[in-house]
């Protein structure tokens, strides 16, 4: 594993295999969803060329969840979970756990009420 330099940050996404593919970890690092906090200071990534370095923290919201991270290492390759685990540490307790909201009951104007015919 490399350890000094820096590396893409849609590439160490994907090494740490937070996502399934390249461009996945490309096109969210694109919308802007992720904070950097570099040396104190932090920043919203907005561009998958962005580089990390070792020290960095990462947090973004994935799947519900509130993931919060600090870069480890950089990796060479995409490997398998037991050595992408080694990349990152998961920093405590980033907040509480984001739900999806509730459903909504069918409004009778959408043709599910006794009176649709």
């Amino acid at each position: 594993m490399s350890d000094g330099g820096s590396v893409r940050a849609d590439v160490w996404l994907w090494r740490a295999r937070f996502f399934k593919s390249r461009s996945l970890a490309a096109g969210f690092v694109e919308e802007g969803r992720i904070r950097l906090t570099r040396d104190g200071a932090e920043s919203r990534i907005d561009k998958s060329s962005r580089s990390l370095k070792i020290g960095d923290q990462l947090v973004f919201a994935m799947g519900g969840r509130l993931t919060a991270v600090t870069v480890k290492g950089l990796g060479d390759r995409r490997g398998p979970a037991v050595e992408a685990r080694k990349l990152y540490a998961a920093m405590a307790d980033p907040g509480a756990e984001v739900l999806p909201p509730e459903p909504r009951a069918p409004s009778v104007a959408s043709g599910f009420g006794e009176d649709a015919r």
